[in-house]
């Protein structure tokens, strides 16, 4: 049978190599790979007219060499022309495409993957000799850095601790100075003794407290930027604070300034966006609100007490600032990723309309009604709402008219900014709010409108006498109000955060011309600058005081460089408050309100652009998300929208983290690759007796509970999708080999090494053969755990880690070599 001679081409091959004792006369049955046919129709005829098979995907790479080199090159000529022979007479049989795995009887790939996560396919690409010499050697100066080497005396990965660590990170942790000392020190200071750099307290002083690197660098062509910049965020902002204090925080308009007085001058010194200024912000302002409303309503504090309310204020602002202090020294700067956006797009959304509501009421000259029907201003929006069309009769005309036109002037402006700001950059320095400010209130004081029932703000100064008034807020007597502010101050430092990180990431580090140079932006110092500025402004009764885009795009706009801009805008807001409060004794309070209604306003406006979005790409989850935490915050309160949010959003954040993402692998027809078969399962080919799965992620405990379930869906469905009520699909022999591609576990902890212990152990007694491929290195930790976890001796030792999916399926057929016959259908290596 022309078969038959095929099989004896190959067998004398493996007779010319005598040294070969353990080469497959013939292929096993694993050797047969199949490519899922679409219909019966289209299976393959063997000599088709006009069909060109690929290559075999067992073709060695340019870095594969033998094991064996005294293979005679003849002998492999004879043996290609003698699988040459009986093809026609196949005829029109239909058959699966059969590939060998043994291109050459033993030819191993001899390089081992590389360590470190990768973003290519599922074989790496290998350095020819003279690259990988070149990246090896050592130069002078400056090299190619990496990490200190495992089998160097005295280095090692860093401190054993957290502390240790941060005491080290600092300069203040040393070590000894024995060059023999067997002690683990960090990768920093390896690098740092090895290139010569002698200053390292220096250098994480600076680091730590960016002050001391940008002031160096500060020159007088700096100073007149930064000046005007500070004086037009005074005109715009100033007017904003005394409106976030008095009409959403609910507390004394002085202490929205004192959120300019210390928030800014403590982030200039320890912030590393040189740009970013900080301060009030609506919603943070709001949420301080509503738990001075509680606070009224569980009566721990009186309707009229501005200096509890104050008291109330600093002791959220404080807990705030202690969040995410403590954020910032764990290292916890992926915190603003908990929140998903539709859970910010929807809660903002929500805080825009309540806001946009709770105004109404002051502009319409209402809040005295609504102040002795009682319960009005402290309910839900739907109550505010009924309220107002049940009195809107009673309007003051005067007021709706001063709010009707400082709104539309605002508006107005705000809008021709926006268009001629791209032509006429020079625009942004109209201050348009301080304009409408300083009319009104000269108008109101000329013309009397408060004897005409306009409400005015009347004397502006601080509740205790003192300008600046300290008071601790973690006190006894507190305990209370911190107790009711728990959940709100941490959602004030997620929402606070997650603002500051997006208007640092726009703004970066200001590397431009004229720019501040050398400042790396980084999350957790973010973390540590923003919480010690609340902390501080929490002891003076501050608003909590965020970065925002918007204020620090005006900043940079109007030449703002440096974070010298920040420490301006503390002074003159301190001049404000010694000289120039009584000034503000006549400023209308309908115009404070529509200038936060342009804020709430600029909070709706973008939920559209969202809405549309998630209808086009058909995410109707995310659209159900905003809709439900948008509607909780409108019919309920905002503490139900931020339970229910956070909730929602950290069953995701869980979720998605433990769910393990495993995968079955089929190779691309002609190649050495192999990809996702339930992606393109009808273009991929599966090996028989083999089931080859990859682990894209580093394998923990949250990850690994249901790994064993997933695997079990493989053998029996060949994909993670089916239902488990399914009966089995995926014949048992189709697991009689299972492979492991673990190029993608960067990351093994005690619970995720010892599932994958019993995993292997389960099958290993099932007599099921498991082999690891693009494994970790010898001597690196995770070989280390599967060291000691006797994985390594369970699965048969070293042989059975590999350096790829094709090396373990060859060891797969070596170890089938009981099997008679050698047979090559698909003509690997004729024509190389």
């Amino acid at each position: 049978m022309p078969g038959r001679q095929s099989s004896s081409g190959g067998s004398g091959h493996a007779s010319r190599n005598p040294s070969i004792q353990h080469a497959p006369i013939t292929p096993s049955s694993l050797r047969e790979t199949h490519t899922i046919a679409p219909s019966p129709e289209d299976t393959r005829d063997i000599d088709a007219p006009g069909v060109h098979y690929a290559p075999s995907s067992s073709n060695p790479s340019p870095n594969t060499y033998p094991t064996h080199l005294d293979t005679d090159p003849a002998a492999d000529d004879v043996a290609a022309a003698g699988r040459t022979w009986g093809i026609q007479d196949l005829g029109s049989r239909a058959v699966t495409e059969t590939t060998s795995l043994l291109r050459k009887p033993f030819e191993f790939v001899a390089a081992s993957p590389h360590a470190g996560p990768c973003n290519h396919g599922t074989f790496s690409p290998r350095l020819s000799e003279s690259r990988a010499d070149s990246i090896r050697s050592d130069h002078s100066g400056h090299s190619f850095g990496g990490s200190p080497p495992r089998s160097s005396s005295g280095y090692g990965g860093g401190s054993g601790n957290m502390f240790g660590s941060l005491l080290e990170n600092i300069g203040m942790k040393n070590g000894t100075g024995n060059s023999n000392s067997k002690k683990r020190i960090s990768t920093t200071r390896y690098l740092a003794e090895r290139h010569g750099v002698t200053n390292t307290t220096t250098m994480y002083f600076t680091y730590y407290i960016p002050f001391f690197a940008w002031i160096r660098q500060y020159r007088w062509v700096h100073l007149r930027g930064d000046l005007v910049a500070a004086l037009t965020m005074a005109s715009f902002y100033l007017p904003m604070a005394l409106s976030y204090a008095s009409n959403l925080a609910h507390v004394p308009p002085i202490n929205g300034l004192y959120s300019f007085v210390f928030n800014p001058l403590i982030y200039a010194i320890l912030g590393s966006c040189p740009q970013m200024v900080v301060g009030p912000e609506a919603a943070g302002s709001l949420l301080v609100g509503s738990v001075v409303r509680s606070s009224i309503d569980d009566r721990q504090a009186p309707e009229g007490d501005d200096l509890m309310h104050a008291r109330v204020a600093g002791v959220v602002t404080g807990m705030a600032g202690a969040v995410i202090f403590i954020a910032g020294l764990t290292r916890l700067g992926f915190l603003d990723s908990v929140l998903s956006r539709p859970f910010l797009r929807g809660f903002i959304s929500a805080i825009g309309f309540v806001i946009v509501v709770d105004q109404l009421i002051p502009e319409l000259g209402l809040a005295d009604i609504a102040e002795k029907m009682g319960g009005v201003s402290h309910g839900s929006s739907i109550d505010k709402i009924r309220f107002l069309i049940g009195n809107g009769h009673k309007a003051s005309g005067i007021t709706c008219a001063v709010a009707g036109i400082s709104f539309i002037v605002i508006m107005v402006f705000r809008e021709m900014k926006k268009r001629l700001q791209p032509r006429y950059p020079s625009v942004a320095y109209i201050p348009d709010r301080f304009l409408v400010v300083v009319l009104s209130a000269i108008l109101s004081w000329q013309l009397r409108w408060d004897k005409y029932g306009l409400e005015i703000l009347g004397e502006v100064k601080s509740t205790s006498g003192n300008s600046f008034p300290f008071h601790w807020p973690f006190q006894i007597d507190h305990m209370k109000q911190v107790r009711e502010a728990m959940g709100t101050s941490f959602l004030i430092a997620l929402l606070g955060f997650f603002e500051s990180s997006v208007a640092a990431k726009s703004l970066g580090g200001g590397e431009g011309k004229d720019g501040i140079q050398g400042i790396a932006l980084s999350p957790n110092r973010e973390l540590v600058a923003l919480g010690v500025a609340n902390l501080v402004g929490g002891c003076f009764g501050a608003l909590p005081a965020f970065g925002g885009y918007g204020r620090s795009k005006v900043n940079k706009s109007t030449g703002g460089k440096t974070p010298m801009s920040s420490i301006f805008l503390s002074i003159i807001t301190i001049i404000c408050i010694l000289y120039l409060l009584p000034a503000f004794y006549y400023l209308p309070k309908a115009v404070l309100s529509s200038m936060i209604t342009v804020v709430a306003w600029s909070l709706i406006e973008e939920a559209p652009h969202d809405i549309a979005f998630f209808v086009r790409i058909g995410g109707y989850t995310e659209l159900g998300l905003m809709l439900i935490i948008f509607a909780a915050t409108i019919f309920y309160s905002l503490t139900l929208g931020i339970a229910i949010g956070v909730g929602l959003s950290l069953l995701s954040v869980i979720k998605h983290s433990t769910r393990p993402r495993i995968q079955i692998l089929g190779r691309i027809p002609g190649t050495n690759r192999f990809e996702n078969a339930e992606d393109n399962p009808d273009k991929l080919e599966f090996v028989e007796g083999c089931l080859i799965v990859k682990i894209p992620e580093p394998l923990t405990f949250a990850n690994t509970g249901d790994l064993k379930n997933r695997l079990r869906r493989l053998e029996l469905y060949g994909t993670t999708s089916a239902h488990p009520a399914l009966p089995r699909v995926r014949s048992p022999e189709h697991n009689r080999n299972i492979i492991f591609d673990i190029h993608g576990v960067t990351g093994l902890d005690g619970s995720g090494t010892q599932v994958m212990e019993e995993i292997v152990r389960n099958y290993r007694d099932r007599g099921v053969r498991v082999f690891f491929s693009r494994g970790p290195v010898e001597g690196s930790p995770i070989y280390e755990l599967f060291r000691r976890s006797g994985i390594l001796d369970i699965v048969g030792g070293k042989d059975h880690f590999v350096s790829d999916v094709g090396e373990a399926l060859r060891l797969t057929e070596v170890e089938e070599g009981s099997e008679v016959g050698y047979e090559n259908l698909a003509g690997d290596e004729v024509g190389g």
